[in-house]
């Protein structure tokens, strides 16, 4: 019998011993346990309950207090999900003899800790602290391990004390492991003395957090350290939203507002700022020179980067060409004659402008012919022995574009071999051994990534950039691909003519619709079971965020496997919605489908869930020792509760993750149309919702229909679908490199 449960959500009181730790996620201090609640005096001894949250330095043995609510897991019951807590060293001989022997002490296991517990008993904990000499007298410890074990002793003390202390000033127990994990045992000094620090230096704790704790230890609202970090963290914010530069006027207003301070004092900060190098300004451009404008400001890191984007389209433009002397009109001729079908003129000049040009851009939507241009690019360039190097920024894009042009391609952080201690070690001293790079899905190119890639390019070699300027911007700050149409100079070849299945796709025509700003639908169906299987778009009528996931499932679990037989609904299936929290956002989705996909198999719980063998998963950040990038999907291969940890294949190749690692990976039944990027998949499922009205942009939804390959299902609310497309307005990112890329006016 468990203890009991209450109905209701009801913040909730719990004191007990932590009696074992069943998982542990050893980077945050996720924690699940088994706890044992006090009971009343007198009363038989409760039943343990299971206890879920963040509890750094806890072990088995200690009495806690814990505050939180009672919830209830769909697989696992009852579970008491901690807010805060407040732990005591255990008092009983049980106690202290369960806390010594968890291991948390190096050199004291279970039976040294017996051992000490039996000559010491409840005086243990004294002992280690005050008398430590005394353990000399427990038989098997000699002088040396007395030493080990005194050392790691005080060592957890002194966490401890620094944990309470850092609780006291409304740190979460989440931000205490990263605290302590950056600064040790200065922690508390670093707090004490320079709380912004901690915006800057620790990721996941932001200014709103330092500023909290300043405030709390009583600085003053417009100390010069306090208005600086909050400028560096609205500066730092506008990049999030895809700014490399900011108007500084505008950015000492919205600092201003934020910090609760005049626009005078923040002005001075700013200027401070610039003469210290945290922020880089730019005198405003004279009128009549080709961009006019007001002053901007810029992290000196977003500075770097545009200017060595410029720096080498200015190269690439100075140094003669590589290349051996190609006939080119004979080459396009010879190209096409080895494809059977005549190019159209566009796609002539396209190969012109690659051929005659070190640097030059193809843009085109789906179906206009950017694929067999490329294909025949590289096939000329390798009749004339040019080394030729293609890359994307994902591995799925760069995986296809092999496929399509027959060359090897690669992802960009493999092209340019990144090291740990070095960086990229292909670099503008060690350019990249080839003649002529070819890159694919320019539009997800980040300011930082494109600058790391452009030095990489050695002075005499081909660039040829290749992308669609109409899908969804970077993930990252920039604007890079618009940036290089307006301002390098480099010719730009737009293919518009629409050639796939001649024209009959209705992917295809449902895109460039989209792009015209055609509102009208595509084929509709009221239900999952009036879809036509033979149709490749589909829109499927839903009237709430409830009735959208269930025919989302419906699609995966019945319409999918009945119709298209070859086709695995959990290998070549991706739903993808505009946002991750809802009902219809991606965390429930994946939720829901492998429930519905992959319910058999037993996992490993973790804080966002459970992994099992079979799950689809997404890698979220690089991870460059594992060769494993941000949007990478795998399978997850098996997984091992005991061990803690589980074996994923991603492309071939399988990689361990231990419980540490486990945050950088979630499940991919369902991800957001922004991580699809790049990649093509059998099928697409798209959720589309009046909810998601602040995502709904036409770039969105021509994103995300074009990732399908051969079957699209859009669900949803059709009145959702008429806001994306008529939302052409994508948010204005501000950078400067358009200005650097600018030729200096001629006295």
């Amino acid at each position: 019998m468990r203890a009991h449960v209450p109905a209701s959500p009801a913040p909730a009181a719990l004191t007990g011993v932590v009696e074992r730790i069943i998982f542990l996620n050893e980077e945050n201090h996720y924690t699940i346990a088994e706890f044992r609640p006090d009971g009343a005096e007198g009363s038989a001894k409760p039943e343990p309950v299971t206890i879920v949250g963040v509890l750094p330095g806890v072990e088995c043995g200690e009495t806690l207090h814990l505050s939180g609510e009672w919830t209830r897991h769909s697989q696992h019951g009852a579970q008491f999900k901690i807010a805060a807590f407040r732990s005591e060293l255990p008092a009983s001989v049980y106690g202290i003899r369960k806390y010594l022997g968890s291991g948390l002490v190096p050199g004291i296991g279970r039976v040294y800790a017996n051992k000490i517990v039996d000559a010491f008993g409840t005086d243990t904990f004294r002992v280690l602290s005050e008398e430590s000499a005394k353990l000399r007298s427990v038989p098997g410890i000699g002088r040396k391990r007395a030493a080990a074990i005194k050392l790691a002793w005080d060592g957890k003390r002194t966490e401890r004390e620094l944990y309470i202390f850092l609780q006291t000033y409304g740190v979460s127990p989440g931000q205490c492991v990263k605290l302590v994990k950056q600064y040790g045992a200065q922690a508390k000094a670093v707090l004490t003395t320079e709380p912004y620090r901690v915006a800057r230096e620790i990721e996941g704790i932001g200014f709103k957090t330092a500023d909290r704790i300043a405030i709390n230890l009583g600085f003053a609202n417009d100390a010069p350290p306090r208005l600086e970090a909050g400028i560096l963290f609205a500066m730092e914010s506008l990049q999030e939203e895809g700014h490399t530069a900011y108007n500084e006027a505008m950015l000492r207003d919205l600092a201003a507002g934020m910090l609760d301070s005049s626009a005078d004092l923040v002005a001075a900060r700013i200027e401070a700022l610039v003469a210290a190098r945290q922020l880089v300004r730019h005198a405003p451009a004279a009128a009549g020179t080709p961009l006019p404008g007001a002053g901007l400001v810029q992290l000196p890191i977003n500075d770097r980067a545009e200017r060595r984007i410029a720096d080498v389209v200015l190269r690439l433009s100075r140094v003669a060409s590589g290349l051996p002397p190609v006939k080119v009109e004979a080459a396009i001729e010879w190209a096409q004659k080895r494809a059977g079908f005549e190019f159209h003129e566009l796609q002539r000049g396209a190969l012109r402008n690659a051929l005659g040009h070190k640097l030059s851009v193809l843009t085109g939507g789906p179906g206009t012919g950017k694929t067999s241009i490329l294909r025949a690019l590289v096939e000329i360039l390798k009749a004339k022995g040019v080394r030729v190097h293609l890359a994307a920024p994902t591995g799925r894009a760069a995986q296809r574009l092999a496929e399509t042009t027959g060359g090897y391609a690669s992802t960009i952080h493999r092209l340019l071999k990144y090291d740990r201690s070095a960086g990229f070690t292909a670099n503008e001293a060690h350019p990249l051994a080839t003649d002529f790079l070819i890159v694919d899905e320019v539009s997800m190119l980040d300011t930082r990534l494109a600058s790391a890639l452009f030095q990489a390019v050695p002075a005499r070699a081909h660039l040829l950039l290749v992308g669609d300027t109409d899908q969804l911007p970077s993930v990252g700050a920039g604007n890079v691909l618009q940036d290089l149409i307006t301002a390098s100079g480099a010719p730009v070849m737009r293919l518009s003519v629409i050639f796939r299945q001649e024209g009959q796709s209705g992917i295809v025509t449902s895109a460039h619709a989209i792009n015209s700003g055609d509102t009208s639908m595509p084929q509709v169906a009221s239900d999952v079971s009036a879809v036509q299987p033979a149709s490749d778009l589909t829109f499927i009528v839903a009237d709430s965020a409830e009735d959208c996931v269930r025919k989302v499932v419906r699609l995966c679990t019945e319409f999918i496997p009945r119709n298209y037989g070859r086709i695995d609904p959990i290998a070549d299936v991706q739903v993808m919605a505009p946002m991750h929290k809802g009902f219809a956002g991606v965390a429930n989705l994946n939720m829901e489908l492998q429930g519905a996909l992959n319910a058999g198999s037993r996992g490993l719980r973790t804080q966002a869930g459970e992994f099992r063998p079979g799950d689809k998963v997404i890698q979220l950040r690089n991870n460059y020792d594992k060769n494993l990038f941000n949007g990478d999907i795998g399978v997850i291969t098996s997984a091992d509760a005991d061990a803690g940890q589980i074996e994923a294949e991603f492309d071939g190749d399988r990689h361990v993750f231990t419980r540490g690692e486990m945050g950088d990976l979630a499940l991919a039944y369902a991800i957001s149309i922004h991580k699809s990027q790049g990649s093509e998949y059998p099928v697409v499922i798209v959720l589309l919702l009046k909810a998601h009205f602040m995502m709904l942009q036409r770039n969105l939804l021509y994103t995300a229909v074009t990732r399908g390959r051969r079957k699209v299902f859009i669900v949803g609310e059709p009145a959702a679908y008429a806001m994306a497309v008529r939302n052409r307005e994508s948010k204005l990112r501000v950078t400067h490199l358009r200005e650097k890329l600018a030729p200096a006016p001629t006295a």
